[in-house]
């Protein structure tokens, strides 16, 4: 949620930061503002409401600003609705309008993150002549940084650290001081934040395609750290000022991933990159007819080690747990738990010191994620993450780490980056049950690896049948109620295709364990109702079938996804979408892509904003 950028070095800053801006739009946002310096005259201070466009027309493209230092954010509302007034960025003087120079301010910033003390510290400030132009919680972050600059006559160093000993909450923090004119600092704590270094430039962002463009060397800031960033060189430093060492890291993607490479939306790039990204991130970790987690750090006495499993995501991510559960459960002797990361984090549960905890997130920065993988390490638990963002907070701090390579991914909707976290659940589920031998046959690891290593190509046979999803699509483009509905796995699919569905193109849509349907959903069930049938299981999808049935006597209009073979599916149904033949553990990496076309396609169909929803971001980084 929110973006952050900031350039210092040799060029024109505003178009760098506009651009940067424009990067990060996937991210979720309502306005947006910059904040750019020309040597030591006045900071020019630029806000505007909604899309980018907006701030951008009114800088002339960032050419009305002069200056080679700046910030930029665009923002999500969580304090203060979104308006001028309380977009970023905030100054501890006086704030008056768009291109109000104000001479009185020591301090402008912008700020990720939720500061959960803000009041308390508003109301030392006021006691302290302070006064509050917005009702955002980051105008009280810059003016509380600013007053401990001023009262012990300290540098931004050690006024940003007095700052965050005393701030409860998530925060990347990015100031500019008016007495240091050549100089951005940062801070952050489980908010995301990157610094990217080239000859002569430096770059600020909170993730790293706002930045590909200019350079590939970045440096990951860690939690309660600050930095001191000039053209060209970052410095970094802990919370009692000492300066510390840091890595540089080369992003092994291409600033041309991050775009959309001839499609008209981000979504259906990132689905039709799927079959790439899937046989990339299986060729990482299978080799020949074995599966290495070496990189993973997972060793097979660790895996005999474990009494249980705890699967914990948000989202799209938790929907892969719960597929996973039950392949799990199906191949291997081990008590598997799928958990919503923001239950599991608040409930009292009586957890096994010899469980691990896998937590799944596509950025590694998911904040209920994060803190579940802290509870679980601090309960002397051993965690594991699987995620798609290296150096990410998630994947430093767990004590294994399994990547996807899926990429970049910008579209809010997850689609390339689930099919790739899907493909490292059943290799781990494989691996866990060799070593604690749990596999009934000799070659059965041999016909479970040479099933997966053919999704890839059935999933580019699917997407050669995405003109018949268009057309249904069209069909149901104006429906108001959709039901997804499956048993076991395909109960996981559903959860999933449901979710697609809803996010993209606002229709209201829900999953089912088809079993409950009789339980008071068919009550909701009228004339023209679209009920989806996911049927790839053998031993359950007549069952589901018979469920579906029950439906259309009730007047719904069925549509059923299943695997070629089972022609009789289209007796009952009133449109069949099939999948290749795969093993039914690994189904749900084919079946889920006529799902994602269909929610791509209705939103399409309606004329909205496929790559960014409303009221959504891409990285859910506060509670």
């Amino acid at each position: 949620m929110c973006g952050i950028v900031g350039y210092i070095g040799h060029q024109q800053a505003a178009p760098i930061l506009l651009d940067g801006l424009s990067k990060l739009e996937y991210r979720g946002y309502d306005s947006a503002g910059l904040a750019v310096r020309n040597g030591s005259e006045d900071t020019v201070v630029v806000k505007a409401v909604g899309k980018l466009v907006n701030l951008s027309n009114k800088t002339n493209n960032g050419a009305a600003l002069a200056g080679n230092c700046g910030i930029g954010h665009t923002r999500w509302a969580t304090h203060g609705a979104p308006s001028e007034v309380n977009a970023h960025p905030h100054v501890s003087g006086r704030y008056e309008h768009s291109g109000h120079s104000d001479a009185d301010s020591e301090v402008i910033g912008v700020h990720n993150g939720i500061i959960e003390n803000f009041q308390e510290l508003k109301a030392k400030l006021l006691r302290h002549n302070y006064s509050f132009y917005s009702d955002t919680d980051t105008e009280v972050l810059i003016k509380l940084v600013d007053y401990y600059y001023k009262k012990y006559k300290v540098g931004p160093i050690d006024a940003i650290a007095k700052t965050l000993v005393r701030v409860r909450g998530s925060f990347a923090l990015e100031v500019m001081f008016k007495d240091y004119p050549e100089e951005i600092y940062v801070a952050r704590k489980d908010s995301p934040m990157i610094i990217g270094i080239s000859d002569e430039d430096s770059y600020i962002a909170s993730d790293v395609p706002a930045i590909l463009k200019y350079t590939r060397d970045v440096y990951y800031i860690d939690n309660m750290e600050m930095a001191k960033i000039t053209a060209g060189k970052a410095t970094f430093f802990n919370l009692d000022g000492d300066v510390i060492e840091k890595e540089l890291t080369t992003v092994t993607f291409s600033a041309e991933a991050a775009e959309k490479g001839g499609f008209e939306h981000f979504m259906m790039k990132e689905i039709h990159e799927q079959p790439k990204v899937v046989c990339d991130t299986i060729n990482k970790y299978v080799k020949g007819n074995t599966i290495d987690l070496s990189e993973v750090g997972l060793s097979e006495e660790d895996i005999r080690g474990f009494n249980q499993i705890y699967i914990v995501a948000c989202g799209s991510a938790w929907h892969v747990g719960m597929e996973v559960q039950y392949v799990f459960e199906d191949m291997t002797d081990v008590v598997v738990r799928c958990e919503l990361a923001s239950e599991f984090r608040y409930r009292k549960l009586r957890l096994d010191t010899r469980a691990l905890v896998i937590v799944i997130s596509q950025s590694g920065e998911t904040a209920d994620s994060l803190a579940a993988l802290r509870m679980a390490k601090e309960k002397g638990i051993r965690t594991m993450a699987i995620v798609n963002v290296v150096g990410s907070s998630i994947a430093r701090e767990a004590d294994y780490v399994m990547y996807t390579l899926a990429g970049p991914e910008i579209s809010v909707a997850t689609t390339k980056a689930y099919s790739c976290q899907l493909i490292c659940g059943y290799l781990l589920a494989l691996r866990f049950a060799e070593v604690r031998g749990t596999l009934d046959e000799f070659n059965r690891m041999e016909y479970f690896l040479d099933e997966i290593k053919s999704i890839p190509d059935k999933m580019s046979r699917v997407l050669e049948e995405k003109e018949r999803i268009q057309w249904f699509s069209a069909k149901f483009a104006n429906a108001q109620n959709i039901f997804f509905i499956g048993r076991g796995i395909d109960y996981a699919i559903s959860l999933e295709g449901s979710l697609k569905m809803k996010e993209i193109s606002y229709i209201h849509s829900e999953a089912y364990a088809a079993g409950e349907l009789k339980h008071g959903t068919i009550s909701l069930i009228e004339n023209g109702t679209l009920v989806i049938g996911v049927l790839t299981q053998s031993d359950l999808y007549e069952k589901t079938i018979s469920n579906m049935v029950e439906c259309k006597s009730r007047g719904a209009y069925l549509m059923g996804l299943t695997t070629y073979g089972r022609y009789n599916v289209e007796d009952q149904c009133n449109f069949t979408v099939y999948v290749p033949k795969v093993d039914e553990h690994f189904v749900g990496s084919l079946a889920i892509i006529p799902l994602q076309l269909l929610g791509y396609y209705t939103s399409v169909a309606k004329g909205l904003d496929v790559d960014k929803p409303r009221n959504l971001a891409k990285s859910v980084t506060v509670e």
